[in-house]
């Protein structure tokens, strides 16, 4: 821990009540209307939510990986679309800067981000290459003192909303595979940017993604993450590497979340005279829940520990996100069922949560990716 256990715990005090007086009574708005509240997110901005990660020199809280898995049990047991707004600035779409961008590139941008000014986007992702990344094919070609970027990104989240793109581009089109690719910070408002129309999405409304298009557009070769070319990929992964932590601790929260309700439930739903949470049928699908939720929150402090201890934690990651979105998705068919007939009905907000969920076993690699990458890093440690 970097700061004193009582320091922390204001923190996540704070996050808590937040949660409950603000995000979850607005969880029913967000889903109609598919935006958050203009407050509430000016209310984040204000509790520096936005600057979690960033070290304290740019503004930021710097909480280390475990202050931050804390942080995100708490706020994760709201509306996954609340997170999400504030996910890719903590996460993926600031981390590649704060790892490998260089010293003027960290002053100009991490300072911004930690208030909330301006949001980042981690635009990797193309219509021919998802799990597949090194396979991308958005170029990006020097020439004088700019590098000409041409290409379509697809599924950013955040897009509508960044200041900036975190682009991964083709700097040597000769160069198959992961070595040819580097890392760009791209302003949104570049010339040459162009927004498809917002994706309409299973769940997670109040989340926007949508496709980017690079037309000849135009970005200072100083903007070449760590001012080196050939090494996005690298970036890439490290930052996924964390993020998979991250996505690990929300499926956690959200799960705490689900079962929460339908605990609750099942001690005032009645049938056969008695509430349906005496019946041992519905008791095993409460416990089966809460032994995978701590499995999984145990998971995920123990990678979270060993990434601050500046231990290899591919693997560990890799294992955290593949457990804890499995389990989420469990847990989400089994509030459902116990619910019962309530459960597909929009009224109880449980039927939201179940589509909502389906998104963790996907995005940050999904769980085959995640399979792939425990088996490969098993068998290179044999060598």
């Amino acid at each position: 821990m970097i700061r004193d256990q009582e320091t922390l715990n204001i923190l996540l005090s704070n996050i808590s009540r937040f949660v409950r007086e603000r995000l979850i009574p607005n969880e029913e708005i967000v889903a109609e209307t598919d935006e958050i509240p203009v407050d509430i997110v000016q209310d984040m901005k204000t509790m520096g939510l936005f600057g979690l990660t960033i070290p304290e020199e740019y503004g930021g809280l710097q909480l280390t990986m475990e202050e931050e898995v804390l942080s995100m049990f708490e706020l994760g047991r709201a509306s996954p679309a609340f997170r999400s707004l504030l996910g890719t600035t903590v996460g993926i779409g600031s981390q590649g800067i704060l790892f490998d961008g260089t010293q003027q590139q960290k002053d100009k941008y991490l300072p911004r981000m930690a208030t909330g000014e301006v949001i980042a986007s981690f635009a990797l992702t193309e219509p021919g290459s998802g799990s597949d990344a090194a396979s991308l094919k958005t170029t990006a070609i020097l020439d004088g003192d700019h590098y000409v970027v041409n290409g379509t990104k697809r599924f950013i989240t955040n897009a509508p909303q960044a200041g900036i793109f975190t682009l991964m581009a083709r700097t040597d089109p000769g160069k198959k595979g992961a070595a040819g690719i580097s890392a760009f910070i791209v302003e949104t408002n570049t010339p040459g940017i162009t927004l498809g129309k917002r994706d309409k999405k299973m769940g997670q409304r109040g989340s926007h993604t949508c496709d980017v298009i690079f037309e000849n557009c135009r970005v200072p070769a100083e903007n070449l993450i760590g001012g080196v070319e050939g090494r996005g990929f690298k970036t890439a992964m490290k930052v996924l590497d964390k993020g998979r932590i991250h996505i690990a601790s929300i499926c956690v929260a959200v799960a705490e979340r689900m079962l929460s309700d339908a605990l609750r439930y099942a001690s005032q739903r009645r049938q056969f005279d008695q509430a349906i949470g005496e019946f041992q049928l519905v008791q095993a699908m409460l416990a089966d829940s809460k032994a995978e939720i701590y499995a999984a929150r145990s998971m995920v402090v123990d990678a979270a520990r060993r990434r601050d201890d500046g231990l290899p934690v591919s693997t560990e990651a890799s294992c955290a996100k593949l457990f804890a979105s499995e389990m989420c998705g469990r847990v989400a068919d089994r509030a459902v069922q116990i619910f019962g007939g309530a459960g597909y009905m929009s009224e109880y907000g449980i039927e939201r949560f179940y589509r909502d969920v389906r998104l963790f076993r996907i995005y940050e690699g999904t769980t085959q990716i995640q399979q792939l990458v425990i088996a490969r890093n098993m068998l290179r440690e044999l060598q």
